[in-house]
C-alpha cells in the first residue's frame, strides 16, 4: 500500500509540474531593451527574457501559436521565433522600419506597415518572399485584416487616412479620411465595422465596412487630465461585442467603451503611457503595455478594475497571448 501511495503521489507531482510548465503566457515586446518578456499568466510573473532585434514593436503569433512574428523596426526585419525555445529561426523581408503588421486568416500572408517607405509590404511567410509592395500614405502605422480575409487596412499617420486594400489583387480600392495621426485599426469580430484610433485627434472613428463611410465618432474626456494627454492608440474588442478597451497613451488610462452604443462607460487608471493590450484566452483578463513605467497592468474584465502590475523591460510596446501547448 505504501509503494502504491508513493507511486500515486509521484504521478500527481509529475502532473503538477507539467501543468505549471505549460501555463498560458503573455509575450511583451520591449522596444528600448531589444527584448521580449514572457509572462506566466498563472503566477503573473516574468519567467523568460528573450533577446531579439533592434526596437521590437509589433508582435503576433501564427494561428496555431507555433511561431511568433516580431517587427524589429530598427533592424528592418520581421523575426520569426520558436516560442518553445526562444530561438530566432530566421528573418523575413519586411521593407524599411516595419511598425505593425497583421497575419491574414490564411496563416501565410503577412501585411506589414513600413513607416519610412510609405508602403505596405505583403510577405509570404512560407516562401519568405515579398509578394507585393503597395503604395499608401505617409508614415503608415496601423494594420488590420477583415475576419473573412478579403480586406486589409493600413493607416497613415501623416496623411490621416485609412487605406482599403483588396487582398485578392493587393490593390487599393478606397481611401477614407480620419482624424489626426491614426495609430491602430481593428475590424469587429463580425466584420461589419472598422474602428480606427487617432492619437492627436483624440478620437476613435467607426466605419461601416460595406460602404466605407463614417458611422460614429467617439471622444474621450478624463476628469483632472489635460485633453492634450488623452491620446487613443491601441485597443481590443471582446468577442461577445460588449466592450472595446481603448489605450489612451500619456493620460495613463484605458477607456471602456460600449461597442453597441459607442458610449464611454468608464476610465481605468493603469501605468504610464499605456500603448497596446491583449486578452487572455477566455477574455477574463486584459494585459496592457505601459511604456514609460516599464510595466504591464492586468485588468479584471468582469469587474472593470486593475488588479496587478507586472514589471517588464524598458518601454513595453506590443503584447500577444499564447495558450499553453
Amino acid at each position: 500500500m505504501l509503494i502504491k501511495s508513493m507511486k500515486t503521489t509521484a504521478v500527481f507531482m509529475s502532473i503538477a509540474i507539467t501543468t505549471s510548465a505549460a501555463a498560458d503566457e503573455m509575450w511583451v515586446s520591449n522596444e528600448k531593451d531589444d527584448t521580449l518578456s514572457v509572462i506566466d499568466i498563472e503566477t503573473m510573473e516574468v519567467v523568460r527574457t528573450i533577446e531579439v532585434g533592434e526596437r521590437p514593436r509589433g508582435i503576433t503569433f501564427s494561428r496555431d501559436h507555433d511561431v511568433l512574428y516580431v517587427c524589429a523596426s530598427d533592424s528592418d526585419a520581421v523575426q520569426v521565433i520558436d516560442p518553445a525555445t526562444g530561438e530566432i529561426l530566421h528573418d523575413l523581408p519586411s521593407g524599411e522600419d516595419p511598425e505593425q503588421f497583421v497575419l491574414h486568416p490564411d496563416n501565410r500572408r503577412l501585411y506589414i506597415a513600413n513607416e519610412d517607405d510609405a508602403i505596405t509590404t505583403v510577405v509570404d511567410t512560407e516562401t519568405r518572399r515579398v509578394i507585393e509592395q503597395i503604395n499608401v500614405g505617409i508614415e503608415p502605422e496601423g494594420m488590420a485584416v477583415s475576419p473573412d480575409g478579403k480586406i486589409a487596412i493600413t493607416t497613415s499617420e501623416t496623411t490621416n487616412m485609412a487605406h482599403w486594400i483588396d487582398t485578392e489583387t493587393d490593390k487599393l480600392f478606397a481611401n477614407t479620411l480620419v482624424d489626426q495621426r491614426p495609430r491602430h485599426a481593428e475590424f469587429t469580430h463580425d466584420g461589419s465595422e472598422l474602428w480606427i484610433s487617432a492619437e492627436i485627434g483624440g478620437t476613435v472613428t467607426v466605419f461601416d465596412v460595406a460602404s466605407q463611410t463614417e458611422k460614429a465618432k467617439i471622444n474621450f474626456k478624463i476628469q483632472g487630465v489635460h485633453q492634450d494627454r488623452v491620446q487613443p492608440v491601441g485597443f481590443e474588442m471582446t468577442k461577445d461585442g460588449r466592450y472595446v478597451f481603448v489605450a489612451l497613451g500619456p493620460s495613463n488610462h484605458v477607456a471602456v467603451v460600449d461597442q453597441k452604443t459607442y458610449e464611454v462607460i468608464d476610465y481605468l487608471l493603469v501605468g504610464r503611457r499605456v500603448w497596446h493590450m491583449a486578452f487572455n484566452g477566455d477574455e477574463s483578463l486584459l494585459f496592457t503595455t505601459n511604456g514609460v513605467s516599464g510595466d504591464v497592468t492586468v485588468i479584471d474584465v468582469e469587474k472593470l478594475e486593475p488588479i496587478k502590475t507586472i514589471k517588464v523591460g524598458r518601454f513595453p510596446w506590443g503584447v500577444a497571448y499564447r495558450p499553453s501547448p
